[in-house]
């Protein structure tokens, strides 16, 4: 899945599938997530957001369903 850099402190990328509903996270960590059954606006909204760490907190993670990919 081909991700877009981030602005962010805690995201480096970003993916979206939107035939599969699949959000993929990079971390600047170097972990990469793939959340499950995310909208597309939810999509959009993270890649809108002043603080993309701040909405993943509060929107994304512990709502999707998610497994760790590296």
């Amino acid at each position: 899945m081909r991700r877009l850099r981030l602005d962010s402190a805690a995201i480096a990328s970003a993916g979206y599938d939107a035939d599969t509903a699949v959000l993929e996270l990079e971390f600047t960590s170097g972990d990469v997530y793939r959340y499950f059954a995310v909208p597309p606006s939810v999509h959009r909204a993270l890649r809108d957001a002043d603080s993309a760490g701040r909405f993943f907190r509060e929107r994304i993670r512990d709502v999707y369903p998610s497994e760790l990919i590296r």
